[in-house]
């Protein structure tokens, strides 16, 4: 089957059908992964799907509709449902497809790169040596006989997508995914079992760590969770984890929304152009970075996706406004939805920041939590290390940190110089000043 043309054929049947107008995407894709642990393969699945949506626009009256069944009497059947049950619903005009000079790649899909072409030349058997390496490196480990279990995931897909605008635009993308890890269980007097791992994906295979690393990280960062327990309540400054530097600045994704704009429901309305950070944050939106997770040619509405800045030396200079928000708040249609967020980095490494603090907690993970987008307030079960000039003394659980968002980001002091590369926020270990943290 070929997507494009697929998704073609559906446009000219809505638009015979009456659609003023429609967008069609049509999507492929396969996923395998394997779960070991005690020496056995305990899973090993091996999924593919194929669909098309379709978003239709019939007397200014606006709506989505989805199917698996593309068989060509079960697309008409479809068609005619969606088309019926468009026309009872009450107009939006605000939906209309962006103009066709606002559409296309601001880059091709050689420069992104998102496309591993060895993923077609891997077999069951490669899948499965893979996974047996990672874990006779953990059983290798010179702590081996603490670990109660460990379980090795690994996992790749393939994915190609076709997207069809009556508006005249018209694309195919396709894209790799490959990824492994290790979830490590210990042993501690007392019955506890404390648990760490450690997960990479990329978009090609080359770019993931060797084993041995994951390994000696699982470890690690189960061993940090021995012996655990909460310290004195009180304001620290807080190194958060490179890794960990999603959950937190994550907060942040609901309140830059168009649609929570409009709802009234974010803090950071009417903000932009003022300075919402300290002067030392900036955080860069860039869909353009070669293999990057979260990269792509053009956005949902078919907008080019272009680098732009979020946040500039501590001030607000976009909001995430898609084209139908952007209708509806009177503003210039931005782009509807994360792609890699950049934070730039530092020139110091964590170890010589850590070693100027008398104390300071480093979030090496979270458990739980919540925050409130239109007030900014969150609060968050933490894990991670309580140190004092550089050393560890003590291995921290049973902890909250809370606050505002806002005056986090102001409190914001230094980023260090090891940028975490394994996700679609490129960011370095981050210091805060001043953070409450709930404890004892």
């Amino acid at each position: 089957m070929d997507p494009l043309q697929l998704g073609r054929e559906i446009l000219q049947k809505t638009k015979a059908l009456g659609a003023e107008e429609a967008t069609v995407v049509v999507s492929t894709s396969t996923e395998v992964s394997l779960m070991r642990r005690a020496g056995k393969l305990e899973q090993a699945t091996q999924a593919s799907s194929l669909g098309a949506s379709l978003s239709l626009l019939v007397d200014d009256r606006y709506s989505v509709h989805s199917t698996s069944d593309l068989r060509p009497d079960a697309i008409d059947a479809f068609l005619a449902r969606a088309m019926s049950a468009t026309r009872v619903l009450e107009p939006e005009a605000e939906r209309r497809q962006p103009p066709l000079e606002l559409c296309g790649r601001y880059t091709s899909e050689a420069v992104l790169d998102r496309f591993d072409p060895t993923w077609q030349d891997t077999t069951a058997e490669q899948r499965r040596e893979l996974a047996e390496r990672l874990e006779a490196c953990i059983d290798a480990l010179p702590t081996r006989d603490q670990v109660l279990s460990a379980t090795i995931y690994t996992g790749d897909s393939i994915g190609e997508t076709a997207r069809v605008l009556s508006n005249g635009f018209e694309n195919v993308s396709r894209g790799t995914g490959f990824g492994y890890g290790a979830e490590m269980t210990l042993l501690e007097p007392g019955g506890r079992r404390p648990e760490g791992s450690s997960y990479y994906s990329a978009t090609h295979a080359a770019d993931l760590p060797p084993p041995e690393r994951i390994a000696e990280e699982s470890w690690k960062r189960a061993a940090e969770r021995l012996n655990s327990g909460p310290a004195p309540s009180g304001r620290y400054p807080m190194l958060l984890q490179n890794s960990s530097v999603g959950r937190i600045l994550g907060v942040l994704g609901g309140p830059l929304a168009g649609s929570e704009l409009h709802q009234g429901r974010s803090f950071l309305a009417g903000k932009k152009g003022t300075r919402i950070a300290a002067e030392g944050l900036t955080i860069l939106d860039d869909p353009t970075i070669p293999r990057g997770l979260g990269s792509r040619p053009f956005d949902s509405d078919g907008l080019y996706a272009k680098p732009f800045s979020v946040i500039e030396a501590g001030v607000l200079e976009n909001y995430y406004i898609n084209v139908y928000y952007g209708r509806k708040l009177g503003m210039a249609p931005t782009t509807g939805g994360r792609s890699n967020w950049v934070v730039t980095p530092g020139t110091r490494s964590v170890k010589d920041i850590t070693q100027e603090l008398d104390r300071c907690i480093v979030v090496t993970g979270f458990l739980g939590g919540n925050s409130n987008g239109l007030t900014g307030d969150f609060s968050f079960g933490v894990q991670g290390l309580l140190l004092e000039r550089g050393e560890v003394v003590k291995h921290l659980s049973e902890m909250n940190v809370s606050g505002n968002i806002g005056d986090l980001l102001m409190s914001f002091t230094e980023a260090a110089d090891d940028v975490w590369k394994w996700s679609g926020l490129r960011s370095a270990s981050l210091l805060f000043d001043g953070v409450q943290f709930s404890g004892t």
